[in-house]
């Protein structure tokens, strides 16, 4: 493979320039306390920190694709190499110490190398993202209880956590005072600070006003331990001693910290990538790291590695490119030649605490809630990972890790999704049952999909949901093993004793829609007799055939569906069933507070009568946040939310409630109409699934909608409001005539509401006669002056004045009636006439009064 070198400056912009060098700048400000800190946890003076962030940063931004990421002295391999010091009964800061850390810096890089020519870069995608947070947060939380100590003016504890307490108890008992004033102080601040400023430098503050103490308030004459002072000038070359080190020992060290470097570099570039839109070439980045490692051997330093939280800061300060750590290298090299004066000013509970303080940022509290809300399995790996750390120390901690991401593998592999899959009469394909309300299984038949490879920790599923669905009548069972494209010899083994089971009980077995590598695989693992036998099949429709079953399928069908069938075999198509209601698939348990989210969000778009009129023209659709369609059910259900919360409306549309509500109603009467139209079949089912959703979410609906409720005039999609073409005022031709005069007082009730688009806000109103005298006024401008029927609220109920010829058959009034049951011209405008616009002022008032008292 080609390798690219400083690939980030390949079409490089000098508008970038300038950014780009004050964020190297601020870069290296940062890394000055961060990386002597860490270099005193990895067993260094902290003057190596220093060195190691100038040769590696520099040789790392030449091999790196990533724009972004910064390389340097970072928490996880500084904690792995102080924890084998401490493991080998090395001294932190001896001669030995200083030739051992080196060593195994150089053998990180070594091993990074390997990984890079081997194409390792893939073995990240075993490490699962729980694992890899609980494994960081672990070691983030042993290096603070080790720092701890520091504060208080003791010496960095050493160990697990149980001798890490014991060390911070005893510290406790004798504990200097202005040290942990000056560390609790100083922590509190940097908190506080990245809380509220976080794109201010506070550390470089922090650092200056503790030199500042020293100097003129002589704080280290008080008993606060200082650092020891740094000389001036560049790194000299380190030539480790082989001599004295185990080398058995290093290179297995080398091993766990180059897979920990590896995976939290590469799953962290990745996510910044991503993030920031652009590419990363894996392989290199492992390169880029082997020579950054490498570097830091030959100048004395520690294990180097990526720093989430330095380039976090480099992607908030607008960095472009690796011109940015090139910057960040020679500001820090200029540092160590004209600037380490004011190092052994520096206060060791400041630095402590500025340790301390970036370490918490490391620690993955966030992934950690998150896991715990979305995936209890998750979060428990997560916490076994991070308390394996914790108590048994990085080592056991990296292998409990690794085990722990293939047993999150296996555990996901071992329950697959699967299903039982049956024919939607008139249609081709094989559907799931229970997605799909118009599929029936084919009697006597069983047929089943798996959704995964088929291995010795999940066969027993498969086993089991065949075996529980056999019935006595059952004559065949067909595996679609479309998803199947690896069995072991368990799985193998299993397929033919259940085979052989089914054979024994007349059944015929079948496996089907599988690619050539499974039957390869049978042949292989001692069960090509599955094959001999005829029990592998290459489709569904060969294997029903095989067992003499053709099309027409005999379907088992329940008997309160049989007529339903009959009547109409052209079903709607399955995934445009899925398409009428998919907020509830969608959103699960979540859909009440979704649907009300997407409301309020309809809500804030609409500024007058003409959004409202353009819903009532297109539907919701311009109107969603994200969705770009809508099925009718589910437009149907935001518009009766929408009703809920008239009262949120725009102070220009509060005056017009009424009328809004009329268009909203007539929205849903058409969305009502077209479903009856376009799918009259699936009507009645899918109201018997919208019902069970409703009984599902009621504790979820009493929690999300608002107490106060408008009235509801129709409520969704209930056969009772089928339009009056269909229904029983179609088979009444004097009904159809009039509106406004039933047949009794009831239905003259209902049918001034359901028939009428004026008239359609609520069906209660008819029952007020005065508002029923109003309504009837609004209908017709014609019969709205006749002052028989205005004056007298027993007229709608009379039987003469139903079959008055002057009043059923109004030419208005007629036409009036047949825009309500015509739902192609449901969508005309309401244009208020200047003579009836008093007669609407009142109606509208009626209708806010009604509001009110409801």
């Amino acid at each position: 493979m080609k390798i690219q070198l400083l690939s980030t400056l390949k079409k490089y912009k000098k508008d970038y320039l300038k950014q780009d060098i004050f964020s190297g700048i601020i870069i290296a400000a940062v890394s000055i306390p961060i990386s002597m800190g860490y270099a005193q946890i990895a067993g260094l003076p902290p003057a190596y920190g220093l060195y190691g962030s100038i040769l590696p940063i520099l040789l790392f931004a030449i091999f790196s694709t990533s724009k972004q990421f910064i390389f340097g002295v970072d928490a996880a391999p500084a904690a792995l190499a102080g924890s084998a010091l401490l493991s080998l009964g090395i001294v932190p800061g001896s001669e030995a110490a200083l030739n051992y850390i080196p060593i195994l810096a150089l053998f990180t890089g070594l091993w990074l190398l390997f990984f890079y020519i081997i194409k390792a870069d893939r073995i990240v995608n075993f490490i699962s993202t729980p694992v890899m947070g609980g494994f960081i947060s672990g070691i983030s939380l042993t290096i603070i209880f080790m720092q701890i100590p520091k504060l208080m003016g003791s010496s960095a504890g050493s160990g697990e956590i149980i001798e890490l307490a014991e060390h911070i108890y005893a510290a406790g008992q004798d504990f200097h005072g202005l040290s942990l004033g000056l560390g609790l102080g100083t922590l509190l601040i940097i908190r506080i600070c990245k809380k509220w400023i976080p794109k201010f430098p506070i550390a470089i503050l922090i650092m200056a006003a503790g030199v500042v103490s020293t100097v003129y308030f002589h704080v280290d004459a008080k008993g606060v331990a200082l650092l020891d002072s740094v000389g001036t000038g560049l790194p000299p070359f380190f030539i480790p001693d082989f001599s004295q080190v185990d080398l058995t020992q290093a290179v297995g060290r080398g091993l766990m910290i180059s897979l920990v470097v590896m995976a939290e570099t590469l799953l962290a570039e990745n996510n910044f990538a991503f993030r920031n839109g652009y590419n990363l070439n894996d392989r290199q980045e492992i390169l880029a790291c082997a020579a950054g490692n490498v570097a830091s051997a030959f100048v004395g330093s520690c294990p180097v590695n990526g720093s989430i939280s330095r380039t976090s800061m480099n992607e908030q300060y607008g960095g472009h490119s690796q011109v940015v750590s090139i910057t960040a290298g020679i500001t820090m090299a200029i540092l160590l030649l004209f600037f380490t004066g004011f190092i052994g000013y520096l206060p060791i509970p400041v630095l402590t605490a500025i340790v301390i303080s970036a370490l918490m940022d490391v620690v993955e509290v966030h992934l950690c809630i998150r896991l715990f809300r979305l995936s209890k399995q998750d979060f428990s790996i997560f916490m076994a990972a991070c308390i394996s750390v914790l108590f048994l120390g990085t080592i056991y901690g990296v292998l409990i890790g690794v085990l722990l991401s293939f047993f999150a593998v296996i555990t996901k592999s071992a329950n697959p999704t699967r299903s039982f899959l049956g024919v939607i009469p008139g249609k081709d394909g094989y559907y799931d049952l229970i997605r799909n309300v118009h599929a029936y299984p084919i009697k006597g038949v069983v047929m089943y999909q798996f959704n995964e490879n088929l291995f010795f920790a999940n066969v027993k599923i498969l086993q089991e949901d065949l075996e529980d669905a056999v019935s006595p009548d059952t004559q065949v069972v067909i595996i679609d093993a479309r998803a199947i494209n690896n069995i072991d010899i368990t799985a193998a083994d299993r397929l033919a004793e259940l085979s052989s089971r089914l054979t024994d009980l007349g059944i015929h077995f079948y496996i089907t829609e599988h690619t050539e590598k499974l039957n390869q695989q049978m042949r292989q693992l001692g069960v090509e007799h599955l094959i001999r036998e005829g029990h592998v099949r290459r489709t569904i429709l060969a294997a029903l055939h095989d067992a003499d079953i053709y099309a027409p399928y005999e379907l088992d069908i329940p008997d309160s569906e049989k007529e339903s069938v009959k009547l109409n075999l052209t079903f709607l198509p399955a995934e445009d069933e899925d398409t009428l209601e998919e907020f509830a698939w969608a959103y699960g348990d979540q859909v009440v507070e979704e649907m009300e989210h997407e409301v309020h969000h309809i809500l804030n778009h609409i500024h007058g009568l003409k959004d409202i009129e353009e819903i009532l023209e297109n539907g919701l659709v311009d109107h969603l946040e994200n969705w770009h369609s809508l099925g009718a059910f589910d437009e149907d259900e935001l518009l009766r939310r929408i009703e809920l919360h008239l009262d949120e409306l725009s102070q220009a549309l509060a005056e017009n409630q009424p009328l809004v509500l009329q268009l909203i109603e007539k929205r849903r009467r058409i969305l009502r109409d077209r479903v009856l139209r376009e799918h009259p079949e699936v009507f009645d089912k899918l109201q018997k699934h919208r019902r069970k959703l409703e009984e599902r979410l009621e504790l979820q609906r009493a929690s999300v909608e608002p107490q106060e409720q408008a009235p509801q005039p129709n409520q969704t999609f209930e056969k009772e409001d089928v339009p009056a073409q269909e229904s029983d005022v179609a088979q009444d031709s004097d009904a159809a005539q009039d509106s406004d005069v039933a047949q009794d007082s009831d239905a003259a009730q209902d049918s001034d509401v359901a028939q009428d688009s004026d008239t359609a806000q609520d069906s209660d109103v008819a029952q007020d006669s005065d508002a029923a005298q109003d309504s009837d006024v609004a209908q017709d401008s014609d019969t709205a002056q006749d002052s028989d029927v205005a004056q007298d609220s027993d007229a709608a109920q009379d039987s003469d004045a139903a079959q008055d010829s002057d009043a059923a058959q109004d030419s208005d009034a007629a036409q009036d009636s047949d825009a309500a049951q015509d739902s192609d011209n449901v969508q005309k405008e309401y244009e208020l006439d200047e003579n009836t616009a008093e007669q609407e002022s009142n109606l509208e008032r009626q209708f806010l009064e009604y509001i009110r008292r409801h």
